[in-house]
């Protein structure tokens, strides 16, 4: 029959059955589809081989047989030329729900059985907290425009480093999105630019050290930052420090825990060892710090509310910028050689002696610090497997003493040690 506009209002579904298709004449494979319950909608109908296909162009109450009898023309045209639209929209509808937000939860989902804890959660972050902006944009759509100025903004907001990192991990989840068949066939942030990132070297002065120490307090941060002032560690990992690691006045930090991959001893000073004796053991929980199920991590709240608390001791004067990776460099710096003239030059005579350092071997300080570099990196890493127990338990016990000095502010008993010629 010929579809008219007074036949799509009245035509009602034949006795007996529950619904029919009514084709028009004019269009092959245009039609309306009635149902019992007075549904009325327009179809488009056509074979693909031996399987037929349906396409519905919207309600009849909605479309007007004009536009719907247009729709079905291009669609008829389309299926000529060899196409399948029903195939085409169906992928269509897939690709809209695959957004930036859905496939990061499926990415993120996987990464977290794969990741240490350490990792994973800087990788939520830089995908559902900075890359905010493209969370409701379809992955097949994101282009480097997109990318660039979320990069623009983290870098304006957090820093060229933190740019940087959220710049790799939005690489890192394209590149999974391409393995899955998922999105566009290229990877959007290829091309995007990466900052320039200078290497930190803030080294605290004792004066600096003795007020960090005095305004932090006796809650887990606190602890934390004098474990890692005291054993010159990367916070992440006494962050995540937990009693089965801890044996004979030692870390016994697993390979697994380390960021490369080494297992690494560090021997517990007397004030070390006391503030993780002073730690309360907590049922059916084996990390020491934090609260749940997962190392402590409120770094952000808790160094504002220290650097508060410094600046009213200092009289309302601030402190330069530090960061508790920082502790780390300084404990490297103090243990070594000591500051630098041009640095010494600024500190009054007293601390000017607490600031010449230690004269502990470098080799000594790097197996302390667990770095893969200088002495042991190449042939001699290889072959030479030490861990130096002793000699870094004699080093952190002088290192301890001295910064014992510093932070009561008092002169170092501490003979700093004379490097064999």
């Amino acid at each position: 029959m010929k579809l008219t506009t007074t036949a799509v209002r009245s035509v009602q579904v034949p006795k007996g059955k529950s619904e029919a298709i009514l084709f028009d004449d004019d269009v092959p494979g245009f039609g309306l589809r009635l149902r019992e319950g007075g549904s009325r909608n327009f179809v488009f109908q056509y074979r693909v081989g031996t399987k037929q296909r349906r396409v519905a162009i919207g309600s009849a109450n909605a479309i007007n047989l004009a536009d719907a009898r247009k729709t079905a023309e291009q669609l008829y045209a389309r299926v000529k030329l060899g196409q399948d639209p029903a195939s085409d929209k169906a992928q269509a509808r897939s690709t809209a729900a695959q957004t930036f937000k859905a496939c990061a939860d499926d990415f993120l989902a996987v990464k977290r059985a794969e990741l240490r804890e350490r990792s994973y959660p800087d990788l939520e972050r830089h995908l559902l907290k900075h890359a905010k902006p493209l969370h409701e944009l379809q992955l097949a759509k994101i282009t480097r425009r997109d990318i660039a100025p979320v990069i623009a903004s983290v870098t304006k907001n957090s820093g060229a480093v933190t740019a940087n990192r959220v710049r790799t991990s939005l690489s890192t989840f394209f590149s999974w999105v391409l393995e899955q068949g998922m999105g566009a066939d290229t990877n959007p942030v290829v091309g995007t630019s990466r900052n320039k990132e200078q290497s930190r070297e803030r080294v605290l002065t004792p004066a600096e050290l003795r007020l960090i120490w005095a305004n932090l307090g006796d809650d887990h941060f606190a602890a934390i930052v004098r474990l890692l002032a005291l054993t010159g560690q990367r916070a992440g990992e006494i962050a995540g420090l937990c009693w089965k690691e801890i044996h004979d006045g030692m870390i016994l930090l697993p390979a697994e825990r380390s960021k490369n991959h080494r297992a690494h001893v560090v021997p517990l000073s007397s004030p070390a060892l006391a503030i993780i004796d002073a730690q309360e053991h907590r049922a059916d929980r084996d990390l020491i710090f934090g609260r749940g199920t997962k190392p402590f991590s409120g770094w952000s709240n808790c160094k504002e509310r220290l650097d508060a608390r410094i600046t009213k001791a200092n009289g309302g004067k601030d402190i330069p910028h530090w960061t508790p990776h920082d502790l780390r460099r300084t404990f490297a710096t103090y243990a070594g050689g000591g500051l630098p003239a041009h640095q010494l030059a600024k500190l009054s005579p007293r601390h000017k002696e607490l600031a010449k350092g230690l004269g502990i071997e470098p080799h000594i300080v790097e197996a302390i610090l667990n770095h893969v570099s200088g002495s042991r990196s190449g042939v001699a890493g290889t072959y030479n497997r030490s861990t130096y127990e002793g000699p870094k338990r004699v080093a952190l016990d002088l290192w301890a003493d001295h910064l014992t000095a510093i932070v009561e502010g008092r002169a170092s008993n501490v003979t700093p040690l004379r490097r064999e010629a």
